[in-house]
């Protein structure tokens, strides 16, 4: 019988052995989905997030390199948007502080030099043209994309993806060789306070230009925007 203001029996067996059922977790309620270790849904993905955005990713596995050379995603930093500048000075411009310009092309296109709070290593770099040592990443690489659907894609969707600001950051140019054509899975910026917006700029462009994702790859994304589901899915 149990007595009037003692626990109830389910309660008293948290601490028999024989609900061993309960394992680690005791008598706690799992009030959370998701596991949060990435191999698993998020825990709350508000709407409009990065990580909410990761489940709309196709699944398959990595193609062969075959075929694969720079020149089949278009010349190099073409004007795609037509404004008289090439998108390498495009993104100098937006990332850098501090610009100088050359006095061609009506003295606002050309950068020459510039600071850049690299967001790939967080110290601050000088850029000077001609000798710098800041690069035009691609957040997808070129050849990663092409294993992940852009070989089968048309030329110019190939150069507005090579071109397409929401692909392109200014970053530090030895950090970004060590990435080569890694993806989340196997690369992430050595500035920890960047793995959120990088991995979140990495699904935005994805899902935009239908570049499908390896299961190692979307778990990572996943374990990564765990972190900070509030993580906007970026849109330029």
């Amino acid at each position: 019988m149990v007595k009037r203001g003692s626990r109830a029996p389910h309660i008293l067996l948290c601490g028999l052995a024989v609900a061993g059922l309960l394992g680690a977790a005791g008598c706690k309620a799992d009030t959370e989905s998701g596991s949060g270790n990435g191999e698993g849904p998020a825990k709350s993905a508000p709407g409009g997030s990065a990580l909410a955005a990761v489940d709309t990713l196709a699944v398959k596995g990595r193609a062969p390199k075959t075929g694969y050379t720079r020149e089949k995603f278009g010349k190099s930093w073409v004007d795609t948007d037509h404004n008289g500048c090439g998108t390498r000075d495009d993104i100098l411009k937006r990332d850098l502080t501090a610009e100088t310009f050359r006095a061609e092309k009506g003295g606002d296109c050309v950068v020459s030099s510039g600071k850049l709070d690299d967001p790939y290593t967080g110290q601050q770099l000088t850029f000077t043209r001609g000798r710098s040592t800041i690069d035009i990443d691609h957040a997808v690489a070129l050849s990663d994309a092409w294993q992940k659907g852009a070989g089968q894609w048309t030329t110019d969707k190939r150069v507005q993806f090579a071109n397409d600001p929401m692909n392109l950051i200014a970053a530090d140019a030895s950090a970004n060789r060590s990435k080569g054509d890694g993806d989340t899975a196997t690369w992430l910026p050595p500035n920890k306070a960047y793995r959120c917006a990088y991995v979140a700029r990495q699904v935005a462009v994805k899902k935009k230009y239908g570049v499908w994702v390896t299961a190692a790859e979307k778990d990572a994304m996943r374990k990564q925007l765990n972190t900070c589901p509030a993580e906007k899915l970026p849109t330029s």
